[in-house]
């Protein structure tokens, strides 16, 4: 099994990896299936389905899949022009799709929310067709949107067993499962992060894999400056205030005070991951880490240990999210990292994992530790549903990814005070996310029916 980092860690748009990311990708995607198509299209229609539908208005569903359809990507996302375009489009019922000339789209009767049962294959699903001038359907595409920014067709998604089984294991360690990852690392001798850079390394060059992951970091690290800078209310209509500029204002003047209590501590890791998370609740760029509404803690643990680690330095980040991606890969592969299908320990659960493993192995810990660590962040997030108020990612995703950095660093310093033996096993863990989730009632699975969601007043 193999995952590229840059894969794991993608650089895109708030609010959601799955809501807003996910439709974008998979609106662009069918421009261009339409595109190699024999037909010639007239409009288009997309109707959303299942936790797509629920909670799409919160999570801009709507807004990314029309901007999807007129060519927009994540990667190259510009806010500025978006808005622009979304004016137009709206004023006149048609969509410039690049390479496809206007099309016929009202955004009130040609995007449709479908609060009936979901899609076979997922709960995030959405269907977009192309019509001729009579309206008719010349083609019509299913696509599933499983989590982190990845999007399948439902061909794909129902050959995804097989897709799992042949996931470019042609790699020098292509381990499955924890147990695998753990004994090839004890056969060649290497470290969790050095498999994976030869893994990566099938597959790209030196400079290009540097390259990619010094980006990676450089946008997170960016998004922590915004959102510690950042004011005011967070769109939505919940009226939640940015908290972690005022939070780093207090922060900063407590420094140096002998008064101050350890466990403030603390609070600088909340305040690295919730600045990250106000930036992605406001629609800013973010990194998938695994997905957007976890985005907060792989970041903020960095951060931790570069600002506040003696002895920290800036050239392990690398081998940081390495170790990071390798363990969100297991996740992703043997069970899922979407709130939709296994709720917020998927995603939060993933998150505090990868952040746990990652510290770890930049504070010198063994593999065992290393394998250590990430089990007992996803063990102690087991069973956390995924109910967000008003189907904004606020409340209370933005909180939790402080709650997860802290459940990751203590989670790292526990297992490094142990020789890496645990009664739980990685795997064992992954597999009860699984099984969790599974058993898991739909309405605590992203769709606002349930839990906090209906508990508090979101009006």
């Amino acid at each position: 099994m193999f995952l590229s980092v840059l894969d794991m860690f993608k650089v895109g748009i708030g609010p959601s990896s799955s809501h807003t990311m996910g439709p974008m990708v998979a609106a662009a995607q069918f421009l261009q299936t339409l595109r190699d198509s024999p037909f010639h299209a007239h409009g288009l229609k997309a109707t959303l389905h299942g936790s797509l539908a629920f909670t799409g208005v919160g999570h801009a569903t709507d807004r990314a899949t029309i901007l999807g359809l007129a060519g927009f990507v994540p990667q190259t996302y510009d806010a500025a022009r978006a808005d622009a375009v979304l004016a137009q489009i709206k004023e006149t019922k048609t969509i410039d799709a690049p390479g496809l000339g206007p099309l016929q789209f009202d955004p009130h009767t040609d995007l449709v929310f479908d609060f009936g049962p979901n899609l076979p294959g997922h709960a995030n699903g959405m269907v977009i067709r192309a019509t001729d001038a009579q309206g008719d359907v010349i083609l019509s595409e299913t696509y599933y949107s499983i989590g982190g920014g990845f999007v399948l067709t439902a061909a794909e998604h129902a050959n995804a067993a097989t897709l799992k089984a042949n996931a470019r294991s042609d790699v020098p360690y292509p381990f499955q499962n924890g147990a695998e990852m753990m004994a090839m690392a004890k056969e060649s001798g290497l470290t969790i992060a050095q498999m994976k850079r030869q893994n990566e390394l099938r597959y790209r060059k030196p400079d290009e894999l540097d390259k990619g992951i010094a980006r990676v970091w450089e946008v997170m690290n960016d998004c922590i400056s915004r959102g510690m800078e950042g004011s005011g209310i967070l769109p939505g209509g919940l009226k939640v205030r940015r908290r972690a500029r005022g939070i780093h204002e207090q922060l900063m003047a407590e420094r140096g005070l002998n008064m101050t209590a350890p466990h403030t501590i603390n609070d600088w890791m909340s305040l690295y991951a919730m600045a990250v998370n106000e930036e992605n609740a406001a629609g800013g760029q973010v990194v998938t880490a695994p997905t957007n509404g976890a985005a907060g803690v792989v970041p903020a643990v960095i951060r931790y240990y570069l600002d506040h680690v003696p002895g920290a330095s800036a050239s392990k980040v690398a081998d940081f999210l390495l170790t990071a991606a390798a363990i969100g890969g297991l996740c992703k592969h043997n069970a899922s990292i979407s709130g939709a299908e296994c709720g917020c320990q998927a995603e939060v659960g993933s998150a505090a994992a990868m952040a746990a493993a990652g510290l770890a192995a930049v504070l010198g810990g063994t593999t065992e530790q290393i394998e250590n660590a990430a089990e007992i962040a996803l063990e102690h997030h087991l069973g956390m549903t995924c109910d967000p108020v008003k189907g904004l990612v606020q409340v209370p995703c933005i909180e939790r990814n402080g709650l997860g950095a802290i459940k990751a660093v203590s989670a790292a310093s526990l297992a490094l005070r142990g020789d890496g033996v645990h009664l739980v096993s990685l795997d064992a863990c992954i597999e009860t996310m699984r099984q969790t989730g599974q058993d898991m009632h739909e309405k605590y699975k992203e769709t606002s029916l349930g839990g906090l969601a209906v508990n508090v007043p979101n009006c």
